[in-house]
């Protein structure tokens, strides 16, 4: 009985906190308004025919943390969807050892004018099993982020951004879908859940479409890049951002590194 009155009080919340921050009403606009930067007098097209690639790998030297273990014990639908230990995917390293994902890679410097056909769909993070998939994405200034509700039990959604606005939406129905937008460029902007506090993502929303996520291995890449010298940035959640510059010619291909060193305190994870 007790457990059950925590749960009717946790959606009580929920649902007071959904409704005091807008929650009931879907806050997409035209996806026509995903423009480029803005730019006095309009820029240009890239020209496809001219685009280069840069691509690369982050490495990591040293010993990774041990991730964070989570427990679920307060909810029984996250103990039942999760038969196997579960841990924060704050350090997610390769294999060997040597190279890192979940790092978040981007054009930061370097672009000019140039302007952009609006992005073709929705950018889109679940809570499912009690965890946020995607943990680390990108998507468009204006594009519309779809948040999905795929469990059985209370989840909210609470953004905190610096830049845009805050919002904090309850889910407490499985299968609930809302839709909301950030109107400004913002690197990153990171998700919480209230109820289940090990859940966490980060989102960097950009006026551009060139960002890319390491995977596993630690690799990415950004294409059809327009010749031109660049400022690439990658961001890591605990670690901070390294930055590098490359030059473009047309039709020209590169490879960068970038090289991220495990804390000093670190242990090494199991």
């Amino acid at each position: 009985m007790r457990l059950r009155n925590t749960w009717v009080g946790l959606l009580g919340i929920a649902l007071a906190t959904t409704l005091a921050c807008g929650g009931g009403s879907s806050e997409t606009k035209p996806a026509d308004t995903a423009a480029a930067p803005a730019a006095g007098g309009g820029g240009s097209k890239v020209d496809l025919t001219t685009a280069g690639n840069v691509k690369g790998v982050v490495a990591f030297e040293g010993a990774a943390p041990k991730n964070e273990a989570i427990k679920m014990n307060a909810d029984p639908v996250c103990v039942k969807a999760n038969t196997t230990p579960q841990s924060q995917e704050t350090y997610m390293v390769s294999a060997d050892g040597k190279n890192l994902g979940n790092v978040f890679v981007y054009v930061k410097d370097g672009l000019g004018n140039y302007v952009y056909d609006p992005p073709s769909g929705t950018a889109q993070i679940d809570q499912k099993n009690c965890r946020y998939h995607p943990h680390v994405f990108g998507m468009r200034v204006n594009q519309p982020l779809e948040i999905v509700n795929s469990d059985p039990t209370l989840h909210n959604i609470h953004a905190m951004p610096k830049g845009n606005s805050e919002f904090n939406n309850g889910q407490p129905i499985q299968g609930m879908k809302m839709t909301h937008t950030f109107d400004k460029p913002e690197i990153m902007v990171p998700f919480k859940c209230d109820v289940h506090g090990w859940m966490n993502a980060y989102v960097g929303v950009l006026p551009h479409p060139y960002y890319a996520v390491t995977d596993k291995s630690g690799k990415f890449e950004l294409k059809s890049l327009p010749p031109g010298t660049y400022t690439i940035e990658a961001w890591h959640e605990k670690l901070g951002t390294q930055t590098a510059n490359v030059t473009l010619g047309a039709k020209e291909s590169k490879d960068i590194t970038f090289a991220f060193k495990a804390p000093a305190t670190a242990t090494a994870t199991n």
